[in-house]
């Protein structure tokens, strides 16, 4: 599918492994690793990332809910990692209630996209972001990912390619079904 200039992907696979400019971090705010994709990406990229999250840290505290920062890709096949932290979810309450879950994970989407455009990348690899043990709903997270990069592409003529590498194949039918109804 193409938006735009923009060619998006949606497969199942190893983010670890991919070969676009930049690849997403579902992060926690404290930007030292963590179990998931998180996790994955720290151990093959290897300690320069860590590094790079401990400078952030100094610097600025972490990342908040929603916000994006860069590191290098270290030993993986992309040249950066941006690191973004999703919302955990919390029932779902009205736009601008207490969680405002849609909002964040929004912001998460469209501030990583952000990020990797200052810094040149054309090319950008995605997880799906909270809907491991920050338990986003799936089906919810796939439209508002889907529709924030549909949104990005059609506004910015910027990416050459956008993927989605989901690691469950039951995700991937998720992101599949709502590709095709945008």
């Amino acid at each position: 599918m193409r938006w735009g200039r923009t060619e998006i992907t949606v497969k199942v696979g190893d983010i670890t492994l991919e070969d676009t400019e930049a690849i997403v971090n579902a992060a926690n705010n404290g930007l030292l690793g963590g179990g998931g994709v998180d996790g994955a990406i720290h151990k093959a990229g290897g300690p320069a990332i860590l590094e790079e999250c401990k400078r952030i840290r100094a610097r600025q505290g972490g990342c908040p809910t929603g916000e994006a920062v860069i590191t290098t890709g270290g030993r993986l096949k992309a040249k950066y990692v941006i690191h973004t932290v999703g919302p955990v979810w919390q029932g779902g309450n009205l736009a601008h209630g207490p969680a405002d879950e849609d909002r964040l994970l929004r912001n998460a989407y469209r501030n990583s996209l952000i990020v990797a455009a200052e810094n040149g990348a054309r090319t950008v690899s995605f997880p799906s972001i909270s809907t491991g043990a920050y338990r986003f709903p799936i089906e919810r997270a796939a439209r508002i990912a889907l529709e924030t990069v549909r949104d990005y592409a059609l506004e910015h003529d910027h990416f050459s390619e956008v993927r989605f590498v989901l690691f469950k194949d039951a995700d991937y039918e998720v992101y599949l079904r709502t590709i095709k109804s945008l």
